[in-house]
């Protein structure tokens, strides 16, 4: 099975490396967003390495949390029917604190609000 290319050059030309937005929770940016189209699966991306292939940003799947994983094994990665995750060709940026699929605590962030211990 062939892999297709989640990322265009722009894509990877617009992401921050990662490590960038650390700090900066409430105003970190979904600069791209992939999505399942057969099942509920979406990765916001904030941040990116290159040479790693390695992203960083919202995962909404059985959990909503903020974390790291490697475009590489999304690229070969199947939904129940098949299909391969998308990248969403009409996204446009806006920060995290403002997507329906933030949890609370990250809206408050983006707020300016403390979170956390």
């Amino acid at each position: 099975m062939s892999r297709l290319m989640l990322l265009s050059t722009e894509c990877v030309d617009l992401l921050p490396p990662l490590g960038s937005t650390d700090g900066q929770l409430g105003a970190a940016v979904a600069l791209v967003k992939l999505f399942t189209p057969d099942g509920s699966w979406t990765w916001y991306l904030t941040e990116h390495d290159p040479v790693e292939r390695l992203a960083f940003g919202l995962v909404v799947g059985h959990e909503v949390e903020l974390g790291y994983f490697s475009v590489d094994e999304l690229e070969g990665v199947r939904g129940p029917l098949g299909l391969p995750i998308e990248r969403d060709l009409y996204w446009r940026p806006r920060p995290l604190a403002v997507l329906a699929e933030c949890p609370d605590w990250l809206r408050r962030a983006g707020e300016g609000e403390e979170v956390g211990p």
